[in-house]
């Protein structure tokens, strides 16, 4: 304002006031039309100088108007018509030309544009513009026709944009908003994870735009009714989509740009959960030693086992035949994405559901369940415990109840699993939760019930070692065997050929004995007729010349060298003895001749045993001897 008022002057002066001052010799009508031109010059540059604005790039400038506007009225705070104060109207970059710019209006030019960053959003809201209805908390959507159009303070203005917190929002980019209308809060994002919903609760009425989940203004907002109500399924107050309320759709994984003040976002895992019932108790275990004797030895041992912080609780205690039994248990559990607006108005979060409805379920049914009965399907049986059979034969099946046992956690694991399933579900379901399976983990049945079990498992399992052992070792020892019989092969085969030559022998030796016998009776035979005729002594005497020639015999076929050296020098030593024969003895007058004279020497010879009887006498035949050296 005062550049152009120093213009003005300065242009005024030069043209009305500065010429009657200069000297006659200068004065001139074109001196004066000059001086005059020059003042309107100075003028104009005034006026110019005072009307543009340079708005640089990236920035806006915002006008304030101080001149000839008139006041605002209708508790208006930004003015589209001209009006003093804030103007809706705002210089883009660039170089701006407007009478008496810098005159009229204060020119801000160091304005910067709102920048949202990725992950953000922009959360506007409106200083001036229509009141909202009664009972409306945020402005309605801006119209889909202008879209992003109606940040301009002037459009906003002119097309029924109402003041207060606005629906909607700003995404990630820039900006040019006119402070004087907008204020803008950046808020994060919402990230709907991959395997989770977003479960949306609405504080107004309005269209709904949320990319995936589109909706108009619906005219009934009705609590949608439970179809399930009768079979004990809570209460979850739900409604169509764009009420206020918990909406009956859920928001898929995705990032989601909203007015946290209108709406909020529950995130619903989808995903099968594992809540885990373990720990806080203590494991006692009783071990079996066996040393070098066979005796078995036990020795109790007890460790505590600790809660983790990810289970769902610590272990369940049962009463099991006046026992205590701590059972872990792991139970698969999902929601699905229909579902998830159930569980959120119904009881809250899946944590919130976990520990307000379903732990206290699942403590209760595994009680009944494991220190209570159980069906079990089995064989039905008669007195003598011996199965009943049907016309076709077969086993009849039957379903009985009876209570558990302690060792039921080991050997009818499945059928406990089952029982417990079947009885959880039902009561999930009310609370819109899956139940996929139940498993039970590894019980800690007391040890002193397991341990006479133990005991004859080992028992059983020592004898059968102690036979699998013997067995071994007889297979050792004949494997030896075979080992050091296949190496003294070949004395094994002489070995049997001289076990089966000394059975031949045997039979030879028989049958010599028996020839023998028979020879020996025969000689026998004779002898005794030899003594009817010789008589005792003679044939006692030709029996001992028999024995003599055989002895000699038998020597002379041993020791032929010995006969053969005698025989050469026997007539150093034996006399020669002329045998010859008189009448018709032939040979036998011969062996009388040889050997009468020994055998008659030898039976007179002195020592002979008193009472020898002496030969009858009787006719002997003549027998010439010569003897010669």
């Amino acid at each position: 304002m005062m550049g152009l008022v120093s213009w003005v002057a300065l242009g005024l002066i030069t043209a009305f006031i500065a010429p009657p001052f200069i000297p006659p010799q200068f004065r001139g009508w074109q001196f004066d039309y000059g001086l005059r031109a020059l003042g309107a010059l100075l003028i104009v540059f005034g006026i110019f100088s005072t009307s543009y604005a340079h708005v640089g790039d990236g920035k806006f400038a915002q006008l304030f108007r101080i001149y000839g506007g008139g006041s605002l009225t209708g508790g208006k705070i930004v003015a589209v018509d001209g009006e003093n104060g804030p103007q809706a109207r705002i210089l883009r970059p660039g170089f701006q030309v407007s009478l008496l710019l810098n005159v009229l209006y204060d020119v801000d030019t160091t304005k910067t544009e709102t920048e949202i960053p990725d992950g953000k959003v922009g959360v506007l809201t409106a200083k001036d513009g229509a009141a909202l209805r009664p009972g409306q908390a945020f402005a309605d959507p801006f119209p889909k026709n202008l879209g992003f159009g109606m940040l301009d303070a002037e459009t906003f203005l002119r097309n029924g944009g109402q003041r207060g917190p606005q629906l909607t929002v700003l995404t990630p980019g820039k900006y040019p908003l006119n402070d004087y209308l907008w204020k803008v809060d950046i808020k994060d994002a919402k990230d709907v994870a991959t395997g989770f919903v977003g479960v949306v609760k609405s504080n107004i009425w309005a269209d709904v735009d949320f990319g995936t989940l589109r909706a108009d203004k619906p005219a009934n907002c009705d609590v949608i009714s439970n179809k399930d109500k009768s079979e004990g399924r809570l209460e979850a107050p739900i409604v169509p989509v764009g009420c206020v309320g918990v909406w009956k759709d859920s928001l898929q994984p995705g990032k989601y740009y909203f007015n946290p003040g209108a709406f909020s976002i529950t995130e619903i895992d989808t995903r099968v959960q594992v809540w885990t019932y373990a720990g806080g108790y203590d494991r006692c275990t009783i071990s079996l030693e066996v040393d070098s004797k066979g005796e078995i030895t036990q020795k109790r041992d007890c460790r505590p086992v600790p809660v983790d912080k990810d289970n769902a609780d610590r272990a369940i205690f049962v009463k099991m035949e006046g026992w205590d039994i701590p059972l872990e248990l792991r139970v698969l559990a999902q929601v699905s994405p229909e579902e998830a607006s159930c569980v959120v108005a119904g009881v809250g979060t899946l944590n919130q559901v976990e520990d307000r409805v379903l732990t206290p379920s699942i403590r209760a049914i595994t009680r009944d369940v494991a220190g209570g009965t159980y069906e079990v399907t089995e064989p039905k049986v008669d007195e003598t415990n011996k199965p009943v059979l049907d016309d076709q034969g077969k086993p009849i099946i039957q379903k009985i109840s009876r209570p558990t046992k302690a060792l039921d956690l080991i050997n009818q694991r499945p059928l406990i699993e089952g029982e417990i399933e079947r009885r959880i579900r039902p009561e999930a379901q009310k609370s819109c939760v899956t139940i996929r399976e139940v498993r039970l983990g590894e019980p800690a049945i007391p040890p002193e019930l397991l341990v006479a079990v133990r005991r004859e498992q080992l028992a059983t399992q020592l004898a059968k070692a102690y036979i699998q052992e013997k067995q071994a070792q007889d297979q050792r020892i004949t494997s030896e065997k075979a080992k050091s019989t296949a190496n003294q092969q070949d004395e094994l085969v002489r070995a049997e050929i001289a076990v089966q030559r000394s059975v031949q022998l045997a039979i030879a030796a028989k049958n010599e004995g028996e020839g023998e016998k028979n020879k020996l009776t025969l000689i026998a035979d004779g002898q005794k007729a030899q003594l009817e005729v010789l008589g005792k002594d003679d044939t006692v005497a030709l029996r001992k010349f028999e024995l003599t020639l055989k002895t000699l015999s038998e020597f002379a076929d041993k020791n032929p060298r010995v006969i053969e050296a005698a025989l050469t020098n026997a007539a150093k030593f034996v006399p020669t003895v002329s045998v010859g024969t008189s009448g018709g003895d032939g040979v036998g007058g011969m062996v009388s001749a040889l050997f009468g004279q020994s055998l008659l020497n030898a039976a007179s010879a002195p020592g002979s045993a008193p009472g020898t009887p002496t030969p009858a006498p009787g006719p002997r035949p003549a027998v010439p001897v010569t003897t010669q050296r």
